[in-house]
């Protein structure tokens, strides 16, 4: 099987997850510092390539109430820049919570605040990935929604 990546979309930074090649365990990877959606999805784009994955799960943020707002209308920017530069397929995963959840373990761990701010975007990746390969057991979702 080959690796997925696991995608924190924001407007600032995006965090980025990988599998092993099981795909059992999500691994933090990195935070691209990318203002602009072309710029973070050209660079989730040349890592997805260089890696060699099978799929880009990508964080949706969908409101509480599974509603949709603002997030999910920059997010669907990034998902259609995205699958402008790659052909590998592109799924969308509910990521509620995913950032708090990243930023609950850094603060059980004892980061420090200027810390966190550089790490917490992978983790959240890293809970989004996680997730979707908890879900899947391995296998492809059957639907891309969230």
């Amino acid at each position: 099987m080959a690796k997925i990546l696991g995608v924190d979309y924001g407007e600032r930074r995006t965090g980025v997850a990988i599998s092993d090649d099981s795909r059992t365990i999500a691994f933090p990877r990195e935070t691209l510092d990318c203002p602009r959606t072309e710029q973070a999805a050209a660079a989730v784009a040349r890592l997805a390539e260089a890696e060699r994955v099978a799929e880009i799960v990508v964080g949706y943020p969908l409101n509480m109430n599974g509603t949709t707002g603002a997030r999910v209308v920059r997010t669907d920017e990034f998902l259609a820049e995205l699958a402008k530069r790659t052909a590998i397929p592109l799924k969308k995963w509910d990521e509620r919570l995913s950032t708090k959840i990243a930023e609950a373990v850094l603060i059980e761990a004892g980061t420090s605040r200027g810390k966190r701010r550089g790490v917490v975007d992978k983790l959240a990746a890293q809970v989004i990935l996680q997730g979707y390969l908890d879900a899947t057991a391995g296998g492809p979702a059957d639907e891309d929604e969230p």
